[in-house]
């Protein structure tokens, strides 16, 4: 900042040789913290004399209103501020008190957190997560996540509020101007000492009489032995019974007598049991015999089944698998409600494993050996559709409680199965021949075609390399649609089958009507397949036409020489 526009004037110069004279003397840095005399305060700035400096600093005063400071702050008073510039481009000097205090904060708690001691803090609001806690000394922020409140949880933490305690660092960072407090610790610290002494009073097998149940969660009950120690008894250690949570059990306030069964030194931690105070009902599973008959009670509905006892205390699941023989996808909690007496079967007894299976619809008669004795492989009986799906249909015989599995190939020998589904609704009448029963898998599978004549069966007498005679039926790119005369099943010829030459090999010499004979190339009557060709009809006439009357060994090289001599064996067999 220029002091006199005229440096001419010899007065000017001796003036600032004068002023840069006593600068010299006192050591001005930038970035350091340097106290700040208040010469001045006014509605909206704060002037301060800083020795060493050509210009008065100047503090905005909202900017210590923000920290608290505007109504405290006197005349002749020295305030810390930061010297961010001693000369700005508009020769003002740049100060900051609120940048200050947050340096002053940062050295003392960096103090703090590598020496590890705690330092005084009070909470001042709640926040996500958590709550603010500012430093007494600096008021410095730091955040105090929730888990890190106190060592129990805390449904209420208004009496903490705005009271000056102690908190422990747990990390700091410098950089993005974060730091993390803990009472927690603490509170932890205190007590790690103390419970440890008290911890070595209690050793597995002892018995604590009278333990106060404190709280609950999902896992466990909370007791507290004598107000001086506090120990959980876990959820499987509650009852030999199944409990879902510890409230079904144990209500806040009652005494409970408990057994030690676990002492943790190094995490201060005792575990206990109640139901090791009782006899374990397991001990008399062999009072219970496999593949017989007993009452169970219903304690649990889930979505795979049913939690049963067969006494207090012994528990066993009945999977939804052996709810019925009929009805694999049924849901427990229509057949079944907690405290159903059912009858079961005991199916298996593991004492290592401490299980126990059992199974409900063993104590039914099984339909599907009822079905079999009643209608055996090959019967042919009258069924109800209750049932239809894209491929098949359920059929229901008799009054057995089991359902028939036709699939749309077993509908019709020829037409298209999937379309022959369409003709049929629940509730149609329809006779089936039993195809297959399988107890063991739970299964039944029946055909309507096979209660018919096959149409197949008119080649069962044919032979591969016979000539037929042949309806034309239509005729299309591929090749002809031909029916053989006595038969009710159209086949394709394809068109590379039509005739040696391929200028002869046109579909379209065919219009539909005409009657002509082919070869049966292929037949397999285990596999329903049979293979037409006009071609090989056509090989054939010209191999015999040259054993005929060619020379002797012609047509030996071709490829139905031996196709040859076997029409002609046939022709000396049937002489």
């Amino acid at each position: 900042m220029e002091i006199y526009k005229d440096l001419s004037n010899p007065a000017s110069k001796e003036f600032e040789k004068l002023l840069n004279s006593q600068l010299s003397k006192v050591s001005i840095e930038e970035g350091k913290i340097i106290n700040g005399k208040i010469n001045k305060i006014t509605e909206k700035f704060v002037f301060l004399f800083v020795e060493g400096l050509k210009s008065e600093p100047v503090l905005d005063i909202n900017e210590l209103k923000s920290m608290g400071l505007a109504d405290k702050i006197k005349v002749c008073e020295k305030i810390p501020v930061l010297l961010e510039k001693i000369e700005d481009k508009n020769g003002e000097v740049l100060v900051s008190a609120s940048k200050a205090q947050k340096i002053k904060g940062w050295d003392k708690l960096v103090e703090a957190y590598e020496k590890n001691e705690p330092i005084m803090g009070k909470i001042t609001s709640k926040c996500k997560g958590g709550c603010i806690v500012e430093h007494i000394d600096t008021g410095s922020l730091m955040f105090l996540p929730g888990s890190q409140i106190s060592d129990k949880p805390l449904k209420d933490i208004s009496h903490l509020m705005n009271e000056p305690q102690k908190f422990a660092l747990i990390k700091l960072d410098k950089v993005r101007g974060n730091a993390c407090v803990s009472r927690r610790e603490i509170i932890s610290s205190f007590k790690k000492e103390d419970k440890a002494k008290i911890i070595e009073k209690y050793k597995v097998g002892d018995i604590i009489k009278g333990a106060e149940v404190k709280g609950y969660s999902t896992f466990g009950c909370f007791f507290n032995v004598n107000g001086e120690l506090d120990v959980l008894v876990h959820l499987q250690e509650i009852s030999y019974s199944r409990v879902n949570h510890p409230d079904e059990v144990f209500n806040i306030g009652e005494k409970h007598d408990l057994k030690v069964i676990s002492v943790d030194k190094e995490k201060l931690q005792v575990g206990c049991s109640v139901k090791q105070l009782s006899p374990d009902p397991f001990e008399h599973i062999e009072n219970y015999e496999l593949n017989k008959i007993y009452k169970v009670k219903v304690v649990k509905l889930m979505d795979f089944g049913a939690f049963c006892e067969l006494e207090p205390g012994l528990t066993t699941l009945l999977h939804s698998s052996e709810l019925s023989w009929s009805k694999r996808n049924v849901s427990v909690k229509k057949l079944f409600k907690v405290g159903d007496e059912i009858d079961c079967i005991i199916t298996e007894i593991d004492k290592d494993k401490r299980r126990v299976a059992i199974s409900h619809r063993l104590t039914q008669e099984n339909p599907f050996e009822t079905f079999e004795k009643k209608y055996p492989v090959g019967t042919i009986v009258e069924g109800e559709v209750i049932n239809k799906n894209e491929y098949s249909l359920f059929v229901k015989v008799d009054e057995i409680d089991v359902d028939a599995f036709l699939h749309c190939n077993d509908l019709s020998y020829l037409n298209n199965g999937e379309e022959e589904l369409i003709k049929y609704k629940k509730g149609d009448k329809i006779k089936v021949k039993v195809l297959e029963i399988k107890s063991s898998d739970q299964k039944i599978r029946v055909g309507l075609r096979q209660t018919q004549n096959d149409p197949f069966d008119w080649f069962k007498d044919k032979s591969k390399y016979q000539i037929i005679t042949v309806k034309v039926i239509s005729t299309d790119n591929k090749g002809l649609t031909v029916r053989p005369e006595g038969c009710e099943m159209n086949f394709q010829i394809k068109k590379s089958a039509i005739a040696i030459n391929s200028a002869d090999a046109r579909p379209s010499r065919w219009t539909g009507g005409e009657k002509l004979d082919c070869a049966i190339a292929d037949l397999d009557i285990d596999k329903r397949k049979v293979t037409l060709s006009l071609k090989l009809l056509e090989e054939i006439e010209k191999k015999e036409a040259l054993e005929k009357y060619g020379s002797e060994g012609s047509g030996k090289n071709l490829p139905f020489s031996s196709l040859s001599e076997d029409l002609k064996k046939k022709e000396e067999d049937k002489e």
